[in-house]
C-alpha cells in the first residue's frame, strides 16, 4: 500500500553527472546516497542524491554506451518547499556551482520561490510556502 511513509525515488537521465553533483551536493545542499560510475556493458553510471534518512531520492543516469539526451521542458520542476523565502546565498550557490536563474513558465512559482535550471536544463524550484 502507497501511504505517507513509502519511500519515492524520482529518476531521470544527465549528460553530466559531475556537473549534476556539483548543482545538487554542493548547490542545494543534499547529500550523495549512491554513485556507480564502473562503465560496466549495458548498466547505466547513476548518482542518487537526497536529504539522508529522507524518504525519497532523486537518481541521475547516465548510459555511457547509449546516453539519452534529457528533454526538459519548462513544466519539468523539482519543488523544494521550503517554509520561508529562498535565502539570496543558496540561490548564489545554486548558480556558482552551475545552475541559471530563469523566470518560471508559471508566474505562481515566480510569486512564491526562484526557479534555477539545474546543468541538464531541468528546473528546481525553491519555494516560500510549505506543504500542505
Amino acid at each position: 500500500m502507497i501511504d505517507s511513509l513509502t519511500h519515492v525515488r524520482v529518476a531521470r537521465p544527465s549528460f553530466d553527472l559531475e556537473a549534476a553533483e556539483r548543482f545538487y551536493v554542493q548547490g542545494l545542499g543534499l547529500d550523495v546516497l549512491w554513485r556507480t560510475a564502473g562503465h560496466v556493458p549495458g548498466e547505466h553510471d547513476l548518482l542518487m542524491v537526497g536529504p539522508a534518512g529522507g524518504g525519497w531520492h532523486f537518481e541521475l543516469t547516465r548510459d555511457p554506451g547509449n546516453p539519452i539526451a534529457p528533454c526538459p521542458t519548462v513544466d519539468d520542476l523539482f519543488v523544494v518547499y521550503l517554509g520561508e523565502a529562498p535565502d539570496e546565498d543558496l540561490v548564489n550557490r545554486l548558480t556558482d556551482h552551475g545552475g541559471t536563474r530563469v523566470p518560471s513558465h508559471n508566474p505562481y512559482w515566480d510569486r512564491y520561490g526562484v526557479t534555477v535550471a539545474d546543468p541538464d536544463g531541468y528546473r528546481l524550484v525553491l519555494c516560500s510556502r510549505t506543504w500542505g
